[in-house]
């Protein structure tokens, strides 16, 4: 299937980088919202899989954040998860401005989609599927990493800036050429057992290339997250959670979180898979992917003003 690449520009300026597949009548839109410091390719088995099972039959949607991959590079205080957020929303307004959604995310992806009621509340009853993939409601600054609290904690704390230091004192070239500290973080802390080489190179080099202002200021934002309080949204809304039993950056209990804050959502744990799921078990994300996309073609478009309450 042919797909063609767009743009939206942000409400501050920035330019978006889109990667549209599928019909603009197609019958129900899909779009996948990836992690920090990668970009739309951390989704490139699953869009291969899905190509492959519904073709022509759903319009599938792909873009690069502020700050990441082909978008614009954004200044620090605009790297923040509300404003992903509203460039979700302004992808959707463009490219799927009608009928139903599936939307996935990983990592901070889900992050902006736990943002959706607050910055975006008119999509909410558009959403037929949403997959919350190695993600957390709130609360990261409880995460230790895996390591005793104390030392977790300031390791938490400085590796990112680390990585942001590395990336403004170092040329783009050497760092391609000696990508040792990245490649320590990314076998370390990102993957969980078995991690394919082809992979974890694939995550070295996103982050090489990740901007400095991408680093500090999208984790100085996800320390503050917190949209516990907007679950309820979503729910009845069919939802998966998936996690891996080592993702040592959104914990398994941070998907347990997730889970019992929406009505009806499922949960899954990969035992021994870390945060990179979409690598890692690509069989496992895209099959509840795809699990999400047949529930929702198979059932009418959801109904505006329709309302949910809590049990």
């Amino acid at each position: 299937m042919a797909e063609h690449d767009h743009e939206v520009i942000s409400e501050d300026g920035l330019r978006i980088h889109v990667t549209v597949r599928g019909p603009a009548d197609a019958p129900l839109s899909v779009l996948l919202a990836h992690c920090w410091t990668a970009e739309e390719s951390d989704w490139h088995y699953q869009v291969t899989d899905l190509l492959a099972r519904y073709g022509h039959d759903i319009r599938l949607i792909t873009w690069d954040h502020r700050g990441h991959g082909r978008s614009d590079r954004a200044a620090e205080a605009a790297c923040t998860i509300p404003l992903l957020a509203r460039d979700l929303g302004l992808v959707v307004d463009t490219y799927a401005p009608d009928g139903p959604l599936v939307l996935a995310g990983h990592s901070v992806g889900g992050m902006t989609i736990t943002a959706i009621p607050e910055e975006r509340p008119d999509l909410v009853d558009r959403i037929a599927g949403a997959l919350f993939v190695s993600t957390t409601s709130g609360e990261l600054h409880q995460v230790t990493l895996g390591l005793p609290a104390v030392a977790g904690a300031l390791l938490r704390d400085r590796l990112p800036f680390l990585l942001a230091n590395r990336s403004r004192m170092l040329s783009l070239s050497r760092r391609e050429k000696f990508p040792a500290i990245e490649r320590q973080v990314a076998r370390r802390f990102l993957f969980g057992r078995p991690a394919r080489s082809r992979d974890v190179s694939h995550v070295v080099d996103q982050l090489v290339h990740a901007w400095p202002e991408t680093m500090s200021g999208f984790f100085k934002d996800m320390m503050a997250h917190d949209r516990i309080g907007n679950l309820a949204a979503f729910d009845d809304i069919p939802t998966t959670v998936l996690v891996g039993s080592r993702d040592l950056l959104t914990p398994p209990e941070h998907a347990a979180k997730i889970a019992r804050g929406i009505r009806g959502a499922r949960l899954l744990v990969a035992p021994d898979a870390g945060h990179y799921l979409p690598f890692e078990r690509r069989e496992l994300v895209s099959a509840e992917l795809c699990a999400l996309v047949d529930r929702a073609l198979a059932r009418p478009a959801p109904g505006r003003g329709r309302h949910r309450s809590r049990a």
